[in-house]
């Protein structure tokens, strides 16, 4: 594709509002993807080392 000038990139052939959306939302949902499983197993590893500590203290 060519495009004469940076705007015209960036409207996308007046599509650029559907295109770029659809890009941010694929992004989001990749950077998610990656983020929550991360977060998911930190919560567990912190769950898991305050029940240890709890059984080692009884």
């Amino acid at each position: 594709m060519n495009f004469s000038s940076f705007a015209e990139f960036i409207a996308m052939g007046n599509h650029g509002v559907y295109v770029w959306t659809s890009y941010g939302i694929s992004l989001a949902v990749l950077i998610l993807n990656v983020v929550l499983p991360a977060l998911s197993r930190r919560r567990y590893l912190q769950d898991e080392a305050r029940r240890l500590r709890r059984e080692e203290s009884k």
